[in-house]
Formats: structure tokens, sequence, C-alpha cells
């Protein structure tokens, strides 16, 4: 049946929703006269999609081009680590999708693809057609690929407090392992300044900016006892009862969370410590936000 309001006769059920394959419709008896359809798209050579290629998300893109993986193939690298929900570098943009293949197969190339080729088999996870490599994993094959801070920032991630991938102690073996891989002095470096108990990237990235600019290193999501009992700061000078606190999007756009967090540094102002409060326009801010800071530290 044609609809009257197109001109164009309605997909199959099995297609009629997410990307496949040119193969997979011809099969349900799909003409190419229907593929050529404007409602139709090609991220991908062999492979129609609903939407237009260019606002896709790496997520979406990733789904357009798994019809086409291999039985060794897997996505990876930063693709891997969007998929997986893994922290990434602030601003983050990419629009290729990192296609890995275990050796001695070959490669993927295709345009809009950045392929690979390990040499041993990783540890892959994924439901149905959307495999990748796992987080730490992930972790490591960017170890040449992206800046130290960045590394560090994913890495705290990796060892996070609720729900964390892996801990320090593992992740260093994994790094130390015998073999060669690229990058090793990048992640041993970042090693030295991941710390494990993190919430966010912006946390992460607010205690490296404090401690290259010569502040004291922090304690991470330190207890603080209160009269709500033990309350958890994101960045905390215990000597100098001094906490550092990252006000996060979900502040301004969470009532219900920003009246939680305010009784929650309310409750330890009440008990002598002083609160300094940053937001990702401060954050961008080094030297007035280190002013403050050490401002706070100083007891003013």
């Amino acid at each position: 049946m044609i609809s009257a309001m197109t001109g164009r006769s309605p997909l199959p059920e099995p297609l009629a929703r997410g990307p496949f394959t040119v193969a997979q419709a011809g099969r349900l008896g799909v003409p190419l006269s229907r593929l050529r359809a404007r409602d139709l798209s090609t991220p991908f050579r062999g492979v129609r999609a609903h939407g237009d290629p260019a606002a896709m998300s790496i997520e979406d893109l990733a789904n357009a081009y798994a019809p086409l993986l291999g039985p060794t193939q897997f996505f990876s690298h930063t693709t891997a680590a969007a998929i997986i929900g893994m922290r990434m570098p602030t601003a983050f943009t990419e629009d290729v999708l990192h296609v890995s293949t275990i050796a001695p197969h070959r490669a993927p190339r295709t345009k809009g693809v950045v392929g690979h080729q390990w040499t041993s088999p990783p540890v892959v996870w994924g439901d149905g057609l959307v495999k990748v490599s796992s987080a730490v994993e992930t972790w490591i094959s960017l170890g040449d690929a992206l800046p130290v801070t960045d590394l560090v920032v994913m890495g705290d991630g990796l060892v996070r407090r609720k729900e964390p991938f892996t801990t320090l102690r593992d992740l260093r073996a994994q790094v130390e392992s015998p073999g060669r891989m690229r990058g090793r002095s990048q992640l041993r470096e970042a090693l030295g300044s991941m710390r494990a108990g993190t919430d966010s990237a912006p946390e992460t990235q607010l205690r490296l900016l404090l401690t290259s600019a010569g502040c004291p290193e922090p304690e991470v999501n330190g207890e603080i006892s209160t009269s709500r009992g033990l309350l958890h700061g994101d960045l905390v000078y215990r000597r100098e009862r001094v906490v550092v606190e990252y006000d996060g999007e979900q502040h301004r756009l969470d009532d219900r969370q920003f009246g939680v967090d305010l009784e929650r540094l309310d409750s330890m102002m009440a008990v002598g410590w002083r609160v300094v409060r940053v937001d990702k326009h401060l954050l961008r801010q080094r030297d007035e936000l280190t002013q403050r800071v050490r401002q706070a530290l100083a007891g003013g």
C-alpha cells in the first residue's frame, strides 16, 4: 500500500524504526527505488537510516553501523567510551566512529570510520549487535590519543565513588602487564594523578586545577561530621576546615536537588566549615578561583 500523503510505500515492520542494511531490505522485498526515498539517509555505504546523519549522536551512528560489524569487530576508543557512558573530555565532539578488528583480520576502511587492529582479543561486552571494548580496555587504548589531563578525568570515572568499573590497584596492574602497549608512559603519568571516589568530571578538573596552581591537594569526597550525620564534601581540606564544592547543572535544573545540597552545605557551615562554591563559569577563571580557595585556606 502506498501512502496518499507521501507517495511512498511503508517499510516492513523490522525496518520501520532502526537502521538496516540494503541486503536486509532486499531479503524483505523492498525495491531499490524505495531505498532512495528522501525519508531515508545513507550514513554508511550499504546502510539506510531514518534521520539526517549530520544530526546523529555517536551512539546513533554506532547503531547505524552496527549491522555491518563482522564477528571479529567491535566499537572501541572514544566511540566505546561514549556508548558505555564513560566520562569524556570537556566539550568532546566527534563525528567519526572507531571500529576495531582482532588480528589477523584487517581493520575496516569506510568513510566516517577510523579502523584499528588489536593484536590480542580484548574484553568485549554489549547487547545484540552493538559490541564495545570494556571500559578499562577503552581507557588503555586512548593512552596515546588523549592528553594526560583527559586521561585522568576519564580514569577517575573508572574508579568513581558509586558503581566503579575497577580499582586503582587493578588498573595499575593492567597498565604494567607484559607486552607492547602504546601510550604506557602517559597512562602511568595519569595514574599518578588519579584518585578514587570522585562523583563527576568537573570535580576532577577542579582538583587538578587547584593542585597545578600550587594549592595543597584536597581529600576527595571526604566525610564531615555534622548534626545531620556524616556528609560528603567534594574536595575537603580537613586541617583548614574548608570544603570546595562544584555546583553542576543539576543544581540549576532540579529544585529538589538544589534544596538537598543547600541543606548539606548549611549543615557543614553550622559546625565551622568554610564552603567555596564553584560553578562552570568560575572553573574557567583560574586566577579568581585559586585566590578564593587560598583566602579560605588562610582563614579569610
